[in-house]
């Protein structure tokens, strides 16, 4: 008896009740696939074990109703990301660690039913033509998609979920992300709207502190965000997300982020959040940033504070002006206040290691002074990180909380 076949007729036959509000319960369905094993039964003159008509049914409600195998660990706040190398290779993170788990899919068709289930809300496609995708579930996870024959072990997918539980600054100080007079100060910055960059490895919670912060911006403001797919949760009213669109079948009817950015401007924008400085459209973004658009947020994929500078640098030559590099420079410097630098520790652990104030330009080079930034002071045998996040300097910035209103404890600045 090949319980694979079984399990494909009977999603086959479900499939038609799927959809039909007044069908899509559990209860129902179960039902019916209870008649369709039966009839199965019947005709083919076989008998299945109770057990294994229990799970084939199960299973196949958990694919109509959820995510299949993966709900469970969609539904586990302990999993932070997932990641599936083929139908029978699920890897999953929890607190900081990757290791493979006993989620399996029947076979490469099972996962791309999964998948299409996946992608249809977001209006996006995958297949040969497109072999891969990034996109957002509907709760604010992360997704990316990619098929052979470009992944040789079947289809690839990795989900970052959305964490719901981390709410404010002080969550972030309980995960030792942070500590309280970072906490401050951040909350400080977004309010006096100083444009910050956010900086670090994939999957270092750039993006989280980013939504984090952004919940302190004042509700009156008209805040407009740019994502390849949409991931920032924004807790005001007056908020335009826009999103990049990719190429068709044709190859055409590409919306870049540089084209979204230069539209965003005649949008009468209070604060731009730019979910991620990729390209071409660094050069606008640092133009934005010095003609008077104060508060913009943005993420970069960079390893270190002087590396996010390089990387903006080298971006906005994609652009094609021929601007010499010291112009650039100039640029950065007199319109980025703050980079926010983030990293995974060998634990698992995420720390805000620098909290780095741009100043002048000094000897043709961005200078850059550390505000705060973590310290670390050992590493255990069992790569357990253990240090202590310190204050380096006081910001040349001062004053503008002063021009803003805004209140900052001179305490945070002292051991």
């Amino acid at each position: 008896m090949d319980v694979k076949k079984i399990k494909k007729e009977i999603r086959r036959e479900m499939s038609m009740y799927v959809g039909q509000e007044e069908r899509s319960t559990r209860e129902f369905l179960t039902q019916r696939a209870k008649q369709i094993v039966e009839t199965i039964e019947t005709e083919r003159k076989i008998s299945i074990e109770s057990a294994v008509k229990d799970k084939i049914i199960s299973s196949l409600c958990d694919d109509f109703l959820g995510l299949g195998p993966l709900q469970r660990l969609m539904d586990d706040k302990a999993v932070t990301e997932i990641m599936i190398n083929g139908p029978d290779r699920v890897y999953i993170e929890k607190d900081g660690k990757k290791s493979l788990c006993s989620v399996k899919f029947d076979d490469e068709t099972h996962l791309r039913y999964i998948i299409e289930k996946m992608i249809a809300p977001a209006g996006r496609r995958v297949d040969e033509s497109s072999p891969y995708v990034d996109f957002s579930l509907l709760g604010g996870s992360r997704v990316n998609v990619i098929l052979p024959p470009l992944a040789i072990k079947g289809a690839t997918v990795t989900i970052r979920k959305f964490l719901d539980y981390i709410q404010s600054t002080d969550d972030l100080v309980k995960m030792k992300t942070i500590d309280n007079r970072m906490a401050e100060f951040l909350q400080a910055c977004v309010k006096a709207k100083l444009n910050i960059l956010f900086s670090g490895a994939t999957g270092s919670g750039k993006t989280t502190t980013l939504e984090v912060l952004s919940s302190y911006i004042d509700p009156d403001e008209r805040i407009i965000t740019i994502e390849d797919a949409l991931e920032l949760t924004l807790r005001q009213d007056h908020v335009v997300s826009l999103l990049t669109r990719p190429p068709n079948i044709e190859g055409k009817g590409e919306i870049s982020p540089r084209e979204l950015f230069r539209n965003t401007l005649r949008m009468r924008p209070t604060r731009i959040i730019l979910g991620e400085v990729r390209g071409e459209e660094a050069l606008d973004y640092l133009q934005a940033l010095n003609s008077g658009h104060r508060g913009s947020l943005a993420v970069i994929h960079a390893a270190t504070p002087v590396d996010s500078v390089s990387r903006l640098e080298t971006m906005a030559l994609y652009a094609g002006i021929n601007l010499p590099v010291w112009a650039i420079r100039k640029q950065i410097s007199s319109g980025l206040d703050l980079i926010v630098q983030h990293v995974q520790l060998s634990d698992g652990s995420r720390k805000i290691t620098h909290i780095t104030e741009v100043g002048k330009i000094e000897d043709n080079q961005v200078e850059l002074r550390n505000i705060f930034h973590y310290d670390i002071e050992e590493v255990s045998a069992d790569a357990s990180v253990k240090g202590e996040f310190k204050v380096s300097n006081r910001p040349e910035f001062m004053p503008i909380f002063k021009k803003k209103g805004i209140k900052i404890n001179e305490s945070v600045f002292k051991e």
